[in-house]
């Protein structure tokens, strides 16, 4: 198994790193060769990331694989980092709400990828590029939401924890999986989720492997509000009339706003983000994870 061997940069880079939109956490320093990453990501083919940007100044990021549950392809992975791009140039944009297509999230990575990307290296990088992508749509000068209707399960769940709020659909339901196949959270979950909703709480939610319906998440805090429709149409607009009530102003003034937020997180995440990258290589490609594969996802029921 792979160790944690990967560089740290500097005190002085971390931190201006944590206060810049638009910069990965790693480069070629670290050991982190994006380009080698993207080669073997566009080997699997399938679904889309689309956007659409309103005239309201939010966006609609939907995740669109509804075969398989709205799973991320590695094609997938390399258009969320273009959209993010997209993302971070839209400078009349001021919020984001992302979902699933055909009323489901995401049942996070497609498990075709995931096998084929089998080593504790592979899962390093993958890790390290899904890092880079969702902390940079993090701290996106726009306030964001997760819309969940229906499940948000593995990645798909981790994804979640990437937006500033969470709205749920009544019949929804977010799960976090990994301790079924046998590995960690890697996108950031981890840290973001303890952020969220506490490190004893957060503790339970993983190790247990919990079903987190509506009422439980809004209970732990782990979402804003419960929507009152789960149809598909109607919850979307809900999800777009509670957000305008944060994003009622000038771009400038809300992206100011947002971008002094997010300057305001400390230096325990990104060292809490490394941790798990370090993590994940212990068990990536190992024999839990190995045995869970080959179940074929059986623990998505």
């Amino acid at each position: 198994m792979a160790t944690g061997l990967l560089k740290t940069p500097s005190l002085s880079v971390r931190t201006k790193l944590l206060h810049q939109t638009g910069v990965s956490l790693y480069n070629t320093s670290h050991g982190f060769h994006e380009e080698e990453v993207k080669k073997k990501l566009q080997q699997f083919t399938g679904g889309s990331i689309d956007l659409q940007k309103e005239d309201s100044g939010i966006g609609i990021l939907t995740l669109n694989n509804p075969s398989k549950r709205n799973a991320f392809s590695g094609v997938m992975m390399l258009q969320l980092l273009e959209k993010v791009i997209e993302l971070e140039n839209w400078t009349e944009g001021k919020g984001l709400i992302v979902l699933g297509a055909e009323n489901t999230f995401s049942s996070g990575s497609d498990l075709n990828t995931v096998r084929a990307l089998g080593t504790p290296e592979d899962g390093i990088a993958l890790c390290m590029f899904m890092q880079n992508t969702l902390t940079r749509l993090m701290r996106l000068p726009l306030i964001s939401v997760a819309l969940i209707q229906g499940r948000a399960l593995g990645g798909g769940a981790e994804f979640t924890t990437a937006c500033d709020f969470r709205l749920m659909t009544p019949d929804s339901e977010i799960r976090f999986v990994h301790k079924e196949m046998g590995i960690v959270p890697s996108w950031g979950g981890t840290s973001r989720l303890v952020e969220i909703i506490g490190r004893r709480q957060a503790l339970k939610v993983l190790s247990g492997a919990l079903k987190l319906d509506s009422g439980k998440a809004l209970k732990i805090g782990m979402v804003e509000e419960i929507l009152q429709s789960s149809d598909e149409t109607e919850s979307l607009r809900e999800a777009q009339e509670w957000l305008k009530q944060f994003i009622n102003g000038p771009p400038d003034v809300i992206r100011a706003l947002k971008k002094s937020v997010s300057s305001s997180k400390g230096l325990c995440f990104m060292e809490s983000l490394q941790t798990e990258r370090d993590i994940v290589g212990t068990v990536w490609g190992g024999p839990a994870n190995l045995d869970a594969l080959a179940r074929k996802g059986k623990f998505n029921k």
